[in-house]
């Protein structure tokens, strides 16, 4: 079974590399904390965290344990940052072609959420910046749960919030715990190649499964939209 192929009748997504432009702003201001701190990183090392929670990115970037008040102090000096260097653009951070995806799924009237390992205030602000948020009744973000991804209660808290059973929700994300997260949810995972992660990894997790992997969200648009008319 493909994608058009497959029912749906709600979209969840990712937040940062698949909504919002921002990998490169986060990954600067991790390398930043990380050397206010005393540990000098690579943007590429910093980019390989993003897409976990903050807590995890920096106990891997800072070489301590989670509950270091270290990490505590790292991830407060990191939000602080973020609101003040990133939020301030956030109209411009929304990704080429999603405002005019959105608006052609909203038309369609299929549910839409966000699951993000983002802590809702900060999925909230950034979503408000980006001037998208009306399109998303359901935010649900890393500290609404107990497992982040690639466990699958963030998409299922998503999914219950809508009112659709989770085998009827598609999943977009850029990165492989996205899809990870999908398919332990048993969404349809529909991955974006404009992000974090590359078509190959994304299409291993997304092909056996009857996902899609795109290179643009039009063409995200238009098999979420093909997949509800499966659905109708």
């Amino acid at each position: 079974m493909t994608a058009t192929e497959r029912a749906v009748r709600a979209a969840l997504f990712d937040l940062d590399g698949t909504l919002a432009d921002t990998p490169c702003a986060i990954g600067r201001l991790l390398v930043r904390v990380c050397t206010e701190h005393g540990r000098r990183l690579t943007p590429e090392q910093a980019r390989s965290t993003i897409g976990t929670p903050l807590e995890a990115a920096f106990a891997e970037l800072l070489a301590l344990p989670a509950t270091d008040p270290e990490i505590c102090r790292a991830v407060r000096r990191y939000r602080a940052l973020f609101e003040e260097d990133v939020l301030d653009s956030g109209r411009w951070l929304v990704h080429a072609g999603v405002r005019e995806g959105l608006e052609r799924l909203h038309e369609a009237g299929l549910p839409l959420a966000v699951a993000t390992s983002k802590i809702a205030g900060s999925a909230h602000a950034l979503l408000d910046a980006m001037e998208i948020s009306a399109h998303f009744p359901v935010v649900i973000g890393h500290d609404m749960v107990s497992r982040g991804k690639p466990d699958p209660e963030m998409g299922l808290a998503a999914a219950t919030a809508l009112g659709v059973p989770a085998d009827r929700c598609a999943y977009v994300g850029d990165t492989t715990v996205d899809l990870r997260m999908a398919r332990a949810a048993g969404m349809l995972p529909v991955g974006v190649t404009y992000g974090i992660g590359g078509r190959a990894e994304l299409t291993a997790l997304a092909a056996p499964v009857g996902g899609a992997v795109h290179d643009t969200f039009e063409d995200v648009v238009d098999t979420l939209l093909l997949a509800e008319r499966a659905a109708a």
